[in-house]
């Protein structure tokens, strides 16, 4: 059975085997963020970062939004701050969402609603984006004087500069089938598939070697860095490292003796 971790007074996580589900729970506000929640998804991700058991994490929001964006009191607040107020505030985003990107495991949004501004860049930090039908997606930043700055890289790499510049400037709002379209998501299913759905990406998730997919994801991140006689190397000495470790030992002798490996049979 899955059981919460810590109390947060903005997030829920749970973890249920090797996968942890951290969920956006104020649905009051259809999951707007603030300081608050930014500073419990941050020490969230950490934790996971320091839990050598977890596999897989799982981001969604309580009841029918994903985020709805900036929370309208938190930005009353912060509309009275200083630059350098401003400043660590928009640094603390940034950190968290680069620390969601660069987890060293798995990540998948679950979108089952609205996902607004900020709610399109914590999907577009994600590796694999799973969305409802119903989702609904916009960066509308523009429409109140403002950018989406922190959440841009991350955008940027999921649906390119051609259409980032068509909705970071209209601030357009867009449906699910649309986001589809442009490489916002991954996946568009009905919403009562959403979970069956989610639920089969994590079972494909869990079947793969655990060192192999960290590896997968600094191969991801590093190599579009490299030119090619860097990444000769870089890539070469990978795949070596990686066939005499004791996960591909047991991954190629698992796949010539016709039996699951072990961290299949763990599950």
């Amino acid at each position: 059975m899955a059981k919460d971790a810590p109390a947060y007074e903005t997030i829920r996580v749970l973890r249920q085997g090797h996968v942890v589900r951290i969920v956006l729970n104020r649905p009051q506000v259809h999951n707007a963020f603030n300081g608050r929640m930014i500073q419990e998804l941050a020490q969230a991700v950490a934790q996971v970062e320091g839990d050598r058991s977890a596999r897989v994490v799982v981001l969604t929001g309580e009841g029918k939004s994903f985020c709805a964006g900036a929370d309208l009191n938190w930005m009353r607040e912060v509309i009275r701050y200083s630059y350098e107020q401003n400043l660590e505030e928009s640094l603390a985003i940034a950190e968290f969402l680069y620390r969601l990107y660069s987890l060293p495991i798995p990540t998948i949004a679950r979108v089952n609603g609205a996902a607004i501004g900020g709610g399109t860049g914590f999907l577009s930090a994600c590796d694999i984006v799973i969305a409802s039908e119903a989702a609904v997606f916009g960066l509308s930043e523009v429409k109140i004087g403002l950018v989406p700055a922190a959440i841009s890289p991350y955008v940027l790499r999921r649906i390119g500069e051609s259409r980032a510049r068509e909705y970071f400037l209209t601030g357009e709002r867009f449906d699910a089938r649309r986001a589809l379209e442009i490489g916002l998501v991954n996946r568009v299913v009905p919403a009562d598939e959403l979970d069956k759905a989610v639920e089969g990406t994590v079972k494909l998730l869990l079947s793969s070697g655990p060192e192999a997919l960290a590896k997968c994801k600094e191969l991801l991140h590093r190599t579009p860095q490299l030119n090619f006689e860097e990444a000769k190397d870089y890539t070469a000495r990978m795949i070596a490292g990686l066939r005499i470790s004791a996960e591909g030992q047991e991954g190629m002798a698992s796949f010539l003796e016709k039996r699951k490996p072990r961290w299949v049979e763990e599950e």
